[in-house]
């Protein structure tokens, strides 16, 4: 991925999460990791898949743009993908302060299955995973 891709996406990131920006580094290493991102100008997705399973790492969408459907359709195209690469089950971990975004897998199939407490700077995780 270009340096001009991965500091767009890192610009991205900082404006839908403010508090905890990642680099255009970040994403460099993610993707050397193995992880699969997928972005427009106004929303990424970022995932791995590991045998049959395929896990979210992060999702967004710039402030200005969300309610706009752009998540659903990430969302459909990764489940597009893994399913294609083999994938059974997609899973992910958000904030349990988070309710737009638990609303929003909740709409996309996914089903809370635990809870990792503190897990986020001292916020707890909710685990959801979907069948595919």
């Amino acid at each position: 991925m270009p340096k001009k891709m991965l500091n767009k996406l890192a610009e991205l990131h900082k404006l839908c999460f403010p508090h905890k920006p990642w680099t255009a580094g970040d994403f460099a290493d993610l993707k050397k990791s193995g992880c699969e991102i997928v972005a427009s100008e106004n929303g990424f997705i970022v995932w791995r898949t590991v045998a049959d399973e395929a896990e979210i790492i992060t999702v967004g969408v710039h402030p200005d743009a969300r309610g706009a459907g752009i998540a659903i359709a990430m969302l459909g195209l990764l489940e597009f993908e893994v399913k294609k690469a083999g994938a059974k089950k997609i899973f992910l971990e958000v904030s349990a302060e988070n309710a737009p975004a638990i609303a929003l897998y909740k709409k996309c199939g996914f089903i809370p299955n635990g809870r990792r407490p503190k897990y986020y700077d001292g916020i707890d995780a909710i685990l959801m995973q979907k069948e595919i």
